[in-house]
Order: C-alpha cells, then structure tokens, then sequence
C-alpha cells in the first residue's frame, strides 16, 4: 500500500484557444478566470480546446482535446481537467498483463464451482462484472454462493500496480465513459465474471433461514463460470412475467429473488428508504441524443440486497477475529440536526413522527428512517417531491464514508460494515479481501492496521473527488442535450418541473422534456416577482415573498423557461412562466 497521497496535477487545465490580435491566448473552459498568452510552437487552431500547463502567468500547450461544441470530447476534457488519468502507463499495462498470466496458474489449488448455475446482473452498458450469484435450496432455507472477483490474486501488495490502483482508489464513470482503477486488461477481462470463461473468484457461501436470517457464512476462494449474464432491464421483464428466465439459471434465480425479498423485510424499519435515480445518455457521433433516470426497480433491489448480506457477513467475521481492514461507516446523526430536519418536514407539511425531549444518537437513527418513509408515502400521494423530500433527508445525516474502526453504518441499519463486493473498481474492497482471506487461511497477508487511517483518508477523498466529476459530467452532457432540444422545438418552449433544492439567491429546478428528463437548472430569486423581493425563509425550506406571501417549496411543482445554456459548464439559466403558490 502506497504510503504517500498524490496530488492531482494542478498546473494542467483544459483551455478554450482564440485569437487577440495576431496573438493567440487561452481561457480555461469549466472554470470563469483570466485570459493567459499562450506559448509558441504549436498547431492548435483558435475555437479548440487544449490541454495545458500553467506556469508563471503563462500557458504552454500540450495537446489538442477537440472542439468546445462537441459534448464526447468536451466530457473527456473534464476528466483530464480534474486530474484524472484515462489511461495507464505502459508499464502498468504490462504489469498487468503479467499478472492476469500468474494468476492462470493459480486456479488448481481452488474449489471448483463451475459446475454451480452461476449468473451476473449488471446495467446493460456495463463492461466490469465484479459479482456473480449462486443458489439452491437448504432445507427449509436458501443456500446462496456470492462470487466476487478475486482482484487480490493478480494486483499484489507492494507493487507498481497496487501502488496505482491505490492512488486512484476508485473507477469513476462518466457518461460514455470510465476511468478505470485498473488496466483493462483486468478489469475488463482476466477479473471481469464474463460468462463463459473460468474466472478466480473469492465466494462467500451463506445460508439463510425460512426467514432470511442468516445461519452460517464460508468464505473461501474458488473458481467460477458463469453462465449466463443479465441486464437490469432483463431481469425486470423476467419478474414481470413478460420473458422467461434462461435455463440452467432459472431455479437459481427464483431462489436468489425469494432470498433478497426475505432479506428486504428483515431491513425494513432499520433502514432508511430513499428513491434514486441515475441518468443514462446516448451518445450518436461524439454528441447527447438523449438521456433517461433509470430508477431502482425490483432487479436492482435483489442485487442490492446479497450485495449488503455479504459486506455484513464480511465486516462481522473481521471484526470478531480483529482482523485489521477498512469498514463502510455510516455513525449516527446529531440530534440537533434531526430535529432541524422534522421541522424542515413539517414546514413543508409532511407528516413527521413525533420528536421526543431529548433525542439520542441511535433514536436520532431511527428517527430519521421513520421520516424517510413518510417522506416516500407523502412524495407518491403528491405525484411530486420525490427526490427533493429525498434530498432533505439525506442532508440530515452525516456522510458516509471510510474508517479503520467500526462505527457501523446507520443508513442501512448495520452494526458492522465494509464494502467488499466492488474490487475492481474500488481499493477498500481490495483492503477488504486481502484481510478477509488472511482470517479464513487462503493465503494473503493481512493489511498493517498503522497504515489503515490513511488509506481510509486516501479513499474517502477521492470517492468524493469521483462523484464531483461525475455529477458534473452528467450536469454537461444534460445541457448540450437541452440546447439541442431547444433549438428542434424553437423558442418560447415551457417546462415541467419541481424544486429540487434551494439557497438565497434562487432555487434549483429539475425538470423534463421530449428529449431527456433529467434537466436541472436555476431560477434566481429575483425572477420570482418582479419587484417583490423573495428570501430564504428560516426552515431553509422554501423562498418566500417579503409582500405578498409567495413562496416556492422544495418539491413544489414549477413552469419555467429557458433563458441561458452554457453547454461545457453545464450551467442552464431559467425564468418562471406561471404563477407561484400563495
């Protein structure tokens, strides 16, 4: 484990070149900031993005990232703006190849399990298949095989791979796109479950009682074949009754779906329920054709639920063996800030349990999952609010994140946690196998507990730096959408949408249209009302008129138009075209 967190390269940006003159000079594209003179000897043409490195008031060229107009490499520019690095050198490449041979080698000393119905389910754009499903019946229980990719027996501690894959921590995907944590060499083929192909897995064997309570969990490593791979879409047709599932995973499957709905009833009430969606956009000839949010269904919930099982039943043994590794922590909400939270409901007008005197950690806990569901009912008898109710919650807690020390996870009501089922693209969970195979005798050295506290700092830090970039990918490729819809439908169009945040200055709106629903944008305050002014009221709830008494809530239902796109900043400008609520 590398011992040094290395810094994004912070002198190279990406820039917009023009022309002052018969001088060429640069501004930087996702960022407002100062022209620079650009330096001499080079080829890229005024209107282009470029790569550069700023040093001393100047800019130096390093290469032509394409056009500003184009949303392909416009996204791909952001990600080597922020530091990230697509590619790996070539002799990671080569270390990697090396070790996708090595570990060939190693697949006789394991349990062979190819024998078992095995399946994977993942999004259908997916490439990296970190997790496979196994299932038969127990007696009166469920019997369950969760095979994840042993990514620990080809990246070995200590080496130039481990060391990269440690500074990056994480993959981070952007629309059309990933910048892996490992070369593709593994994390596409040698440790990706493809069906087919005998891969080296690490399989946790849990069985479960009638009720979903769990009776006893091996770990062990193996190797697997899958045989067949589905899709979220797939599968939800399959439960739906519209497509048959395919043999010889038909029975396995129908286990595994008894078993996660088992365990879903054993969660609920401890848990919080939130609603989610994430974007998903198709590209045609480097530009957004259009996006949809692709909301948790049925299918996503079963994978989810074996997903959680086994990061529990990982977690629990390490801890009971003490066994040093990182765990998924989640600590308890402060009072005071689920207090301000039932107040925050209430001015919104959502019902709320009752708020006692005096309010404890873990009844802060529960109290917050209680809310979350009222939150949910309210938000599906409205036909609105949803994420925005979802949002509130969310805020109320504090975020999840890395440590050395069990402190549990409240969000999921779990007392020990660690992530464990994502090795390919995530270094904790490679932390995690290496000390879960260290405890169960297969092999591997357990991690140095001195050296935890900073991977668990490495690793939070950059899951954050992730899903900034992310967000913000999504948040461009969205407005290049818009502007295409804009112009197909003319000027003067009208939107739906809700309110889905809100802060002095005006409030953000999320709305749809024939293109894509996943837009956001942000209606300033002083648009609200001519010449009334509109403040932030004290819950931080809603915008309220200082006459008249108007207000916009979150989760109220909004019309706005479009006045503004700066399509590479991902920034969307609105007006309000109907009335407000009184």
């Amino acid at each position: 484990m590398a011992q040094r967190r290395e810094q994004p390269e912070s002198d190279r940006r990406v820039v917009v070149v023009s022309k002052r003159g018969r001088f060429q000079v640069c501004e930087r594209l996702f960022e407002r900031g100062p022209q620079l003179p650009l330096g001499k000897d080079h080829r890229i043409r005024a209107g282009r993005m470029a790569l550069v490195e700023i040093a001393r008031g100047k800019a130096k060229p390093l290469r032509d990232l394409g056009s500003p107009k184009l949303a392909r490499d416009v996204v791909d520019a952001l990600v080597l703006d922020r530091g990230l690095r697509p590619t790996f050198p070539k002799r990671l490449e080569g270390g990697a190849r090396e070790a996708a041979a090595a570990a060939k080698r190693d697949s006789a000393k394991r349990r062979d399990l190819r024998d078992l119905a095995t399946l994977t389910v993942d999004p259908a754009s997916a490439r990296d298949f970190d997790d496979a499903v196994s299932a038969s019946e127990d007696g009166d229980g469920i019997r369950l095989w969760i095979h994840i990719a042993d990514v620990s027996a080809h990246v070995r501690p200590r080496e130039a791979l481990d060391a990269e894959a440690y500074r990056r921590a994480n993959s981070t995907y952007v629309p059309g796109a990933v910048v892996p944590m490992l070369p593709e060499v593994l994390s596409g083929d040698a440790c990706s479950l493809v069906p087919g192909a005998d891969r080296l897995a690490v399989t946790a064997e849990v069985t479960l009682s009638a009720q979903g309570a769990p009776r006893s969990a091996r770990f062990y490593r193996s190797v697997i074949r899958s045989d067949v791979r589905l899709d979220y879409d797939q599968l939800d047709r399959i439960f739906a009754g519209r497509e048959q599932a395919p043999e010889p995973v038909a029975a396995p499957l129908a286990l595994a779906r008894r078993a996660s709905s088992l365990l879903a009833d054993r969660r609920e009430g401890s848990a919080l329920e939130v609603s989610s969606s994430e974007p998903d956009f198709s590209f045609e000839d480097g530009q957004v054709t259009g996006a949809h949010a692709v909301p948790q269904t049925e299918a996503h919930s079963l994978i989810e639920q074996l997903m959680v099982l086994t990061n529990e039943q990982v977690a629990e043994l390490l801890e009971r063996k003490g066994v040093p590794t990182l765990y998924r922590v989640h600590e308890q909400p402060d009072p005071d800030r689920v207090a301000q939270l039932i107040e925050q409901l209430g001015a919104l007008d959502i019902p709320t349990p009752p708020l006692p005197g005096r309010l404890s950690p873990t009844e802060a806990a529960q109290l917050v999952a209680e809310a979350s569901r009222l939150c949910a009912r309210e938000a599906e008898r409205r036909g609105h609010g949803s994420d925005a109710y979802t949002s509130l919650v969310l805020r109320s807690l504090k975020p999840a994140q890395y440590s050395d020390r069990n402190l549990g996870h409240a969000g999921l009501g779990s007392s020990a946690y660690a992530h464990f089922t994502s090795p390919i693209r995530r270094y904790p969970d490679l932390i995690a196998h290496r000390a879960l195979l260290s405890a169960v005798g297969e092999g591997e050295e357990a991690p140095r507990a001195e050296k935890l506290p900073e991977a668990a700092v490495q690793t939070s830090e950059r899951e954050r730096d992730s899903m900034k970039v992310e967000r913000d990918a999504d948040d461009v490729c969205a407005a290049f959408l818009l502007e295409r819809e804009l112009f197909e439908r003319g000027p003067g169009e009208r939107f739906e949408g809700e309110v889905s945040g809100v802060i002095g200055a005006g409030a953000f709106i999320r709305f749809g249209g024939e293109l894509a629903d996943v837009y956001e944008g942000f209606l300033p305050a002083r648009t609200l009302g001519g010449k009334e002014r509109f403040e932030l009221d004290a819950t931080q709830t809603m915008l309220v008129g200082a006459r008249g008494g108007r207000r916009l809530r979150f989760g109220d239902p909004v019309t706005v138009g479009v006045v503004g796109v700066e399509a590479p900043r991902g920034r969307v400008d609105l007006v309000p075209t109907g009335e407000l609520a009184s």
